[in-house]
């Protein structure tokens, strides 16, 4: 009796075609917020039907980017708690770490909630709110950052200020690689400039990515 044909890699090529799709989703939605499922297809070298046979409809395939930035927002959130270091170099620590998420995904910010809906983009981003959160009390505590607002109500300030500059961005407006944002988080916190240019500067330059 005859072995049955081994599935493996036919299951290793989809993957690698479902990735493929994604990436390609993600730049050409990020040029044109319209593109056609079939337009994202012919981007990605694959057939229509392909595309269908990952994702049925527009809506599939931006939930599946959510879902992908979730999870990477989920790990760069993991990674940069559960540290006692100072506040304000804690703040500068994670809003390098994030901004190549939000910087990667951002055609998800202009889409988000028309397509996704508000409680979807909230689901997100929250892991990245308490973490924020989370440093921002810290520093309060400590006198570092400024005590007239709530933790969590400062934390949504300073997300509204990622996603403004975000949309810059978006805009061709602005460019930065994250210490732009970093500094002006701080200064938003309550930190001098002179300091904050020189806290973020000082976190930046312990990263060997960079």
């Amino acid at each position: 009796m005859s072995k049955p044909v081994v599935r493996e890699p036919l299951r290793s090529h989809a993957r690698s075609n479902r990735a493929r799709i994604l990436a390609t989703a993600r730049q050409e939605l990020g040029r044109n917020p319209d593109a056609t499922l079939e337009e994202i297809a012919r981007a990605a070298g694959v057939v229509r039907r392909t595309v269908f046979g990952h994702f049925p409809g527009r809506a599939a395939l931006l939930e599946a980017l959510a879902e992908e930035a979730s999870e990477t927002l989920r790990g760069v959130v993991a990674r940069q708690t559960g540290t006692d270091e100072a506040p304000e170099r804690a703040l500068a620590r994670f809003v390098l770490a994030i901004w190549p998420v939000g910087d990667r995904y951002r055609l998800l910010l202009s889409l988000a909630r028309q397509d996704l809906g508000v409680e979807r983009v909230s689901d997100v981003l929250t892991p990245a709110r308490e973490a924020a959160a989370a440093i921002l009390e810290r520093g309060q505590r400590t006198g570092v950052f400024q005590g007239g607002l709530p933790p969590a109500v400062l934390s949504s300030a300073l997300e509204a200020l990622t996603l403004s500059l975000l949309d810059s961005v978006n805009a061709g407006i602005w460019t930065d690689d994250g210490t732009g944002t970093a500094v002006a988080h701080l200064v938003a916190a309550g930190v001098p400039e002179r300091t904050a240019t020189d806290v973020v500067s000082a976190v930046a330059s312990e990263d060997p990515a960079r």
